[in-house]
């Protein structure tokens, strides 16, 4: 798939190729409106002041975020690890050592190299050093089972695997070079990325927890990788072509597939988000990594975009409150993206006036949509906006973010970045464009949106209808082109002859103040087709039962949107990234359902569901 970039002509393009759309739609007719073809979109006059919507982004190699970073700070911090600090000139020299060695192994342009890694220097070495030779980074999720690890091997041709020598890592592929599915595995020493007096005590505490590598010609060491002077071949990329990331999708509708993301796809996502940050000073931020940098949130959000702005970027393996309090407190981070659920947990802590999180100036929620009243609390907590952004994998991921300048509307994900056109078609038409206000199917055009799915010619002309990303996202732009997510198309509850959107209903549940989760449903029923039920998670010390809480949203929701059932838990499942997962939920009920009929009327729940729940502190 041929890309253009973002430049004055093209943005020119863009913009006559659409209101050549709306202009064809014809004169209005009975009942309808007439879509007037914009000769300025509705968000422009949203922008901070000091942006413009039609900036230029020119295409390059995602290594460009690193090669400017370090030319200009050298010295400067670039990571930090559970106390140890790497600047930028080490980074630097350690991704030219590691792309040295990988060419030794006879890695060349093209190849596919995976990384089963966690949040650790390791990543982000890797990933730099595998685009630098103009190889393929694949990300794998660390918590992934054996057989979905294999499966993604398989589909994507991994030829390498890079992990750590841990228990809980190791053994996952340590099949995969028996049966020829990878070539070789590098390991890494979980030690060596510690201080030294935390790597002693991890060697001799942990050692329990470490895997024993065979000592062959498929496994090699990090130590041994890295024995070179960092000499690499440097190859010609050309970054609106070639591959540099091949990121799998959650597979929230399916088995996940690999959206293939161009350099210049990565590049422009770094720069766009960079931009909306018009406050940020270059070499001077500090990012929070709570993310995983296997997700392509983490990836872009975090990673290419604290390496973009030349910041240090302070790395945690994981999510743990009290952690995350103590980083910020301690570090000093200036940026820090997450999801919901962790503002929420920060929220909830009840020792959280012992921490200073007054350092904190850009926050942004993403995964999932942000609680009115948890952004709310987390400002006044922090003093700090919190502001929300949409994205999806094939976008790299980030399309739309609420400005941190002007105007931050709640229940909204923002106006398109840089170069973004938000476009919203019928559902039963893809090919008609709809007016503001209307809801429809969103669609994405942009430097970020992604080449096309691996070896998926099927699904990529279903994604690419009409020239444009069609993301499966129900939404719309209201008059000031700010987009709101109403709910993904295939969640759509069909109830009775009526359409349910799950988030909105979420969104009217969270307002009750004893919910902390929520998740919305639908579950077979023979009379109505589909019933809405509720998963829900209580704060500590709340109660509620099905009966108040209906009460509660009687003048919140029309009647056939209120759940039928009800079911209260004291934990729900949860996506890689930390948002609940609606996936999951609805596997769980299709196991429960399996075996009899679907015949429960909308009366029929649970015998305790009116009793109060509640969850003791």
């Amino acid at each position: 798939m041929q890309l253009k970039f973002i430049n004055k002509d093209n943005l020119l393009k863009i913009g006559a190729a659409v209101r050549s759309a709306f202009a064809s739609l014809g004169p209005k007719r009975a009942g309808q409106h007439r879509i007037v073809p914009p000769d300025r979109y509705p968000w422009e006059d949203s922008y901070p002041a000091s942006l413009t919507w039609a900036a230029e982004i020119e295409p390059h190699p995602v290594t460009k975020i690193l090669d400017d970073a370090v030319a200009d700070f050298p010295d400067n911090p670039c990571l930090e690890f559970l106390g140890k600090r790497y600047d930028y000139k080490t980074v630097d020299d350690l991704v030219n050592r590691v792309g040295k060695g990988l060419q030794d192994l006879g890695v060349r342009k093209g190849d596919r190299i995976g990384l089963l890694l966690p949040n650790c220097p390791y990543y982000v070495v890797f990933y730099f050093a595998i685009l630098r030779i103009g190889a393929v980074v694949v990300n794998y999720n660390p918590l992934y089972a054996k057989r979905e690890i294999a499966r993604q091997i398989l589909d994507s041709n991994t030829r390498i695997m890079v992990t750590l020598n841990l228990k809980t890592l190791y053994p996952k592929i340590a099949d995969r070079i028996q049966d020829g599915a990878l070539e070789k595995i590098i390991t890494c020493r979980m030690r060596d990325i510690l201080p030294f007096s935390s790597g002693l005590l991890f060697a001799f505490m942990k050692r329990k927890e470490i895997a024993s590598i065979p000592s062959d010609d498929a496994h090699i060491a990090y130590d041994s990788l890295i024995g070179n002077d960092g000499g690499f071949a440097a190859p010609t990329i050309d970054p609106a072509q070639d591959m540099a990331v091949l990121q799998y999708t959650g597979g929230t509708t399916g088995t996940p597939k690999g959206a293939i993301l161009t350099h210049a796809n990565l590049y422009a996502n770094a720069v766009q988000t960079s931009l909306w940050a018009t406050s940020a000073t270059r070499g001077q931020e500090k990012f929070l990594g709570i993310l995983p940098l296997f997700h392509v949130f983490g990836m872009t959000g975090v990673m290419n975009n604290a390496l973009y702005c030349a910041s240090e970027l302070v790395l945690l393996p994981r999510f743990n409150t009290e952690d995350v309090l103590s980083a910020i407190d301690e570090h000093k981070p200036t940026v820090f993206c997450g999801v919901p659920t962790m503002f929420s947990a920060l929220n909830g802590y009840s020792a959280i006036d012992k921490f200073d999180l007054s350092s904190l100036t850009l926050c942004i929620s993403g995964g999932a949509p942000l609680p009115a009243k948890v952004k709310e609390k987390f400002e006044a907590i922090t003093g700090c906006s919190l502001v929300e952004g949409y994205g999806l994998t094939e976008a790299s991921p980030v399309c739309t973010v609420n400005p941190f300048e002007g105007v931050n509307k709640t229940g909204s994900v923002g106006l398109p970045l840089p170069g973004t056109l938000i476009e919203i078609t019928d559902r039963k038409d893809p090919d008609k464009l709809l007016p503001l206000g209307q809801h429809g199917e969103i669609c994405i055009s942009g430097p970020q949106v992604m080449a096309g799915y691996l070896d998926r010619p099927e699904e990529n002309a279903d994604a690419f209808r009409g020239g444009r990303l069609h993301t499966g996202d129900v939404g719309y732009i209201d008059e000031d082109g700010y987009l709101f997510i109403i709910d993904r198309i295939k969640d759509l509850i069909l109830s009775g002859g009526f359409n349910v959107y799950p988030r909105m209903v979420e969104e009217a549940i969270y307002l009750h103040p004893a919910v902390e989760e929520a998740v919305v449903c639908g579950v077979p029923n023979r009379h109505r087709g589909e019933i809405v039920k509720a998963y829900i998670k209580l704060y500590p010390g709340s109660a509620l039962t099905k009966a108040e809480l209906r009460a509660f949203l009687k003048d919140k929701l029309a009647p056939f949107e209120i759940p039928s059932q009800v079911e209260f838990r004291d934990s729900l499942p949860h996506t890689l990234i930390g948002k609940p997962s609606r996936k999951d939920l609805m596997a769980e009920e299709e196991r429960r359902s399996a075996g009899y009929a679907a015949d429960t009327k909308d009366t029929q729940e649970p015998e305790d569901t009116n009793s109060p729940k509640s969850v003791s502190a």
